[in-house]
């Protein structure tokens, strides 16, 4: 699971076998959500309420050309 960076003790990470769309999960304690990476699409939530998943959007949206190139490095065939 390489974690992509870390930021107010939320982890961005990926699964090593991943699928499209391109998306990142991010967790913290019990906390947990998935975001699609192009779209900001909120796909999964579990214990955040909304005021957390706009800050994490927001985080997925400054940090997105970070994550894109991470997925495709570590997905590259």
């Amino acid at each position: 699971m390489p974690t992509i960076f870390k930021e107010n003790g939320y982890r961005f990470f990926f699964f090593s076998d991943e699928h499209s769309p391109q998306h990142i999960h991010i967790e913290k304690g019990d906390s947990y959500a998935r975001i699609e990476i192009e779209t900001l699409k909120v796909t999964n939530n579990y214990n955040l309420n909304s005021k957390e998943l706009k800050k994490l959007v927001s985080l997925v949206l400054a940090n997105k050309n970070k994550l894109k190139e991470a997925w495709d490095d570590y997905f590259e065939e």
